[in-house]
């Protein structure tokens, strides 16, 4: 029977996906990477989600790459991270839905990617976020050193990389690394708790300021204005932005639809 690495439950207007090797700490191995990719396809078609967690089975977040797995491959490194891992992290960058990492334990390697690609970040007050390369002799790659240097400034990132630096919960928070940090024993509460808030948002705006945030940077101030001016001119001939000043004029809360 093939493994069940990526479990996917819906409730309302928020899915959930959980890695489910529990066993190896979620380390992404095939099958997982496989699942993962068409995990994120499926839930992007389903227009009544608007908002899916990202969480580990266990005890952590994600291990990163299974070592096992990797050992004596003969494929070229850089051809594996642009087959396997680059459509698992482009696609939630390039998704019309806010995915939200739940971090337990460790993310640690790629899997730390994966967690700081997220739009949101929630973790557990004894998580970490865990660069294990420099142990292995390696530089962080799935883009981590793109989400480092952007979170942290040149220094700190310098320094967390050639250290294999662990960024506890705390700290990922103060540097922005992270939105929200829980006690352990309620994370999965409390984020469920957030996810719900933003899914009851306005979709097509949630969207829209997604591909914004994900653009701006590289983008000219008059460059920028001209993307926010575009996106608005979408936004308001849409049923959310009538129902939004209707629900303003009547003083109740909007019921948006994402139409």
């Amino acid at each position: 029977m093939p493994e069940t690495s990526v479990l996917i439950e819906r409730s309302g207007s928020v899915a959930t996906v959980t890695m489910n090797r529990p066993e190896s700490y979620n380390a992404l191995n095939g099958s997982l990477r496989r699942q993962l990719r068409t995990a994120i396809s499926e839930l992007e078609v389903k227009p009544r989600i608007n908002v899916v967690i990202l969480k580990g089975a266990g005890k952590g977040f994600c291990a990163g790459a299974d070592l096992k797995e990797t050992s004596g491959m003969e494929q070229p490194t850089h051809q594996m991270i642009e087959e396997e891992y680059r459509p698992i992290l482009t696609g939630i960058a390039a998704s019309s839905k806010i995915w939200v990492a739940e971090v337990q334990g460790n993310a640690a390697g790629i899997g730390a990617a994966l967690a700081m690609n997220c739009d949101l970040v929630t973790m557990s007050d004894d998580a970490a976020i865990y660069m294990a390369f420099a142990a292995i002799g390696l530089v962080p790659d799935g883009g981590n050193c793109w989400l480092l240097l952007k979170g942290m400034g040149y220094r700190r990132a310098m320094q967390t990389i050639l250290e294999g630096g662990r960024i506890g919960a705390d700290e990922a928070k103060a540097l922005g690394l992270a939105n929200e940090v829980f006690p352990a024993d309620s994370l999965g509460e409390k984020t469920r708790e957030l996810a719900e808030r933003l899914a009851g948002g306005a979709p097509l705006a949630a969207a829209a300021a997604k591909r914004l945030l994900r653009k701006l940077d590289g983008m000219s101030f008059g460059d920028a204005i001209m993307a926010e001016g575009m996106e608005q001119t979408h936004l308001t001939k849409s049923g959310d932005f009538a129902e939004g000043v209707a629900a303003f004029m009547e003083k109740r809360k909007p019921q948006f639809t994402g139409n």
